[in-house]
């Protein structure tokens, strides 16, 4: 059974458990509200008419100026770590938690609105966003969905009427989001920094309830929630590094307690494997390479178990220790769903304590480095050198003879060609062509990005007539840098 605009209810859970943590607010007024993309798909899931919501009923729901029953919108309270300086009020600057909806499933997924005006944790910024941001977050989260990689998802980008004043007049537009919810490291840090032990507490259990439900049977909950997410990170962040994907902004209110891969504004895929490869432009230190991502999200749970060190213990160095113990598994994690993810890659099902099978896909890593190999397009090759066609293979490497050398070591470890095909995606968000879609959708032409989205939807089928989706970024490209879009 569907729900329209009129008749779909939300709760206002995270309003009412926290109200300390939300303000309410309500969204800025849209003169002309028009939908530009909407993903059907999910509006079906979340037991929506996706028909209705193209309408200018739809359109005003998604820009928050139409208010389901049973909403409190909200914008939320957290504090956050950004490129390892502390800000202690962070909080949604230009978006609103519209509440709660319950799912075909009867899973509880938060609708969220990105783009939708001044809010008090605004700083002097407008609110608003610009169209190709918006669309950029729709493309990428669907992407990384189609992966199989845990993520937020775009309901729809709705066109505002409105122009946001960046460099020039943009045209305006609001992302409407839906996650498993929006709590993040972030909103620990908040929680913890007011000294009051019971908000800390209620926040946990919140997010206990919500996401790690197994770990308020536990003799510490708080221990055990910092367990569950150090381990769905460890996960996620291998997800990321083998499908070469760079967030870009890995601060600690962008790292969420769901495990969900959250906040596409300055994210790119690898081109050239390079493990110090940077796209954003804010990033100029290189804080956030692809290469340092585990390191960035270990350092990120570091200060999550410090907001929880209250709940764990009363005696301050036994919640150290504690704590310690649990940060010190996340390497291991994380090595192992990586080691694991990779050796997939190359069509192997070796445990990953064999020494020798990944022995040698971190040598294939270094033959790919050394010759500057794209990410993508080196495993697909490899993976049509299991059928006997080597030659888009070999033709990758500077090194010839090491190539050929490594590749009949791999050769008899017994690789499986479908394993492979299933594993290494030929259609990923190429930097070129989102860089293309986002700027003919700015200028109005919608087509691009209907495609695009349309061919990352099946990552892994090769298509006849989408080669130029599947291939690197031309050589006049040049350098690729990504920006934030506020």
């Amino acid at each position: 059974m569907t729900t329209t605009p009129e008749t779909m209810r939300v709760a206002s859970g995270f309003a009412t458990d926290l109200p300390e943590l939300a303000v309410p607010w309500q969204a800025e007024e849209a003169p002309d509200a028009r939908v530009v993309v909407l993903n059907e798909a999910l509006a079906t899931e979340l037991g929506i008419d996706p028909q209705e919501l193209h309408g200018s009923t739809g359109a005003q729901l998604l820009t928050g100026n139409l208010l389901p029953p049973g909403s409190t919108p909200v914008a939320q309270a957290y504090a956050g770590h950004q490129f390892g300086g502390y800000s202690p009020r962070l909080g949604d600057g230009r978006a609103l938690l519209i509440g709660e909806l319950t799912d075909r499933d009867g899973t509880l997924r938060d609708l969220h609105l990105k783009g939708s005006g001044r809010t008090p944790f605004s700083r002097g910024g407008d609110g608003r966003a610009a169209v190709g941001p918006m669309l950029r977050e729709h493309v990428v989260s669907e992407a990384m969905h189609a992966l199989g990689i845990p993520t937020t998802r775009s309901l729809g980008v709705v066109a505002t009427g409105r122009a946001v004043r960046r460099e020039t007049d943009l045209p305006g537009a609001v992302l409407a989001r839906v996650a498993s919810s929006h709590l993040r490291v972030g909103s620990f840090q908040y929680a913890a920094s007011t000294g009051d032990v019971d908000l800390l507490r209620r926040l946990t259990d919140h997010a206990i309830a919500r996401h790690h439900p197994a770990a308020a049977s536990a003799e510490h909950p708080a221990l055990a929630l910092l367990e569950a997410v150090a381990r769905a990170q460890a996960d996620l962040v291998a997800r990321w590094m083998l499908v070469g994907f760079v967030h870009g902004v890995m601060n600690t209110d962008n790292m969420t307690i769901s495990g969900e891969t959250i906040d596409y504004g300055p994210c790119a895929f690898l081109e050239a494997y390079e493990p110090s490869t940077v796209y954003s432009s804010i990033d100029t230190g290189g804080r956030y390479a692809y290469g340092n991502q585990p390191v960035v999200a270990e350092w990120n749970l570091a200060r999550f178990a410090e907001s929880l060190l209250p709940l764990i213990s009363d005696d301050q160095d036994t919640a150290v220790a504690l704590a310690t113990e649990v940060l010190g598994t996340f390497r291991s994690q994380h090595g192992t769903s990586y080691a694991r993810g990779l050796l997939t890659k190359i069509g192997l099902t070796s445990p990953t304590d064999d020494g020798a099978a990944v022995e040698l896909a971190e040598q294939l890593l270094a033959l790919l480095r050394e010759s500057h190999v794209d990410w993508t397009s080196g495993f697909r090759a490899l993976g049509a050198a299991v059928r006997g066609d080597a030659e888009p293979f070999r033709g990758l490497f500077l090194d010839l003879p090491a190539a050929d050398a490594w590749r009949m070591r791999w050769r008899q470890h017994g690789p499986d060609a479908a394993l492979m095909d299933r594993t290494n995606p030929l259609y990923v968000p190429r930097n070129h062509l989102v860089e293309e879609a986002l700027q003919a959708a700015t200028a109005g032409d919608l087509g691009p990005v209907l495609q695009l989205v349309s061919v990352l939807q099946r990552p892994f089928d090769e298509r006849p007539g989408l080669e130029r989706y599947a291939a690197p970024a031309p050589q006049d490209f040049g350098q690729y840098t990504t920006y934030c879009g506020t």
